[in-house]
């Protein structure tokens, strides 16, 4: 049985964070790649992009989901979404790897999840700004990318930094390949 990665759509996502890391899960045939939105009716990304996702979120079930997936979009700094803080919540207390790029992050921040674990963000200064019951500073790392137990975070500006920690996190790959696939995709840089 594969296992399943759900990446949550909604109203003005960042297309662009998640371009990168889905057409590599959606190759392997180890994994199910499952987009989900609140509902499931058709979505529009920041870019204009329309979805009609495969599931929505009462279709989950939470034991079955090895990946969550959270892009970034303004939403998340307006708080307009909390359908899925149980989803998070409980993924989070299972040990499930939670993954947030960007606004996502601060949404992370806001369920208490940063506060104890090495995470990223767009910036501390303006992560605690946007979520004033944050309280991990001194856990943050001024990175693109971080990964602490099952909890990666990326700043907005690294999509493929972001798409690393979890083709790291899953193995989807081996750690040379993985770099190969790095190289081409940051640097341009092919190697047989």
């Amino acid at each position: 049985m594969k296992k399943k990665i759900c990446v949550f759509l909604f109203d003005g996502y960042s297309d662009w964070e998640i371009s990168y890391l889905t057409p590599e899960i959606s190759k392997s045939e180890r994994f199910e790649l499952v987009y989900f939105s609140e509902n499931g009716n058709k979505v529009v990304s920041m870019g204009g992009l329309q979805v009609i996702p495969m599931a929505s979120l009462n279709d989950l079930k939470i034991g079955g989901i090895e990946v969550l997936i959270l892009p970034g979009g303004e939403v998340w700094e307006k708080r307009e979404i909390t359908s899925i803080n149980n989803l998070v919540l409980k993924l989070f207390e299972n040990g499930k790897t939670i993954a947030a790029i960007c606004g996502a992050t601060f949404y992370l921040g806001q369920l208490g999840i940063l506060n104890k674990l090495n995470h990223t963000s767009n910036d501390l200064n303006y992560l605690k700004a946007v979520v004033p019951e944050y309280t991990g500073q001194e856990f943050y790392q001024d990175k693109l990318a971080e990964t602490d137990k099952n909890i990666i975070t990326a700043n907005g500006i690294a999509p493929i930094e972001f798409a690393i920690e979890i083709f790291r996190k899953i193995q989807i790959k081996s750690d040379a390949e993985i770099g190969k696939w790095f190289q081409l995709f940051k640097n341009g840089i092919w190697s047989e």
